[in-house]
């Protein structure tokens, strides 16, 4: 009897755990980001600092979307 995992099983662990991971690291950048340094915030500081967060946020979450979009749709 063999021993081990189904290749397919495996990677489609592979591939959930490394969504999960790579989303959760985004999510805790961007809240690291906007809370502790305050870069979320309107009040007391120039205008320009939350824009670009935002901004920055946005392409960001683009670019995890297209990457989860291809890791999902390959397989």
């Amino acid at each position: 009897m063999e021993q081990g995992w189904d290749p397919q099983v495996k990677n489609l662990f592979v591939k959930i755990l490394n969504s999960i991971a790579i989303t959760l690291l985004w999510m805790m950048t961007c809240a690291t980001a906007g809370l502790y340094f305050q870069l979320g915030y309107f009040n007391g500081q120039s205008v320009i600092y939350p824009i670009i967060f935002y901004a920055v946020m946005a392409v960001t979450l683009f670019l995890l979307v297209r990457y989860l979009y291809k890791t999902w749709k390959n397989g």
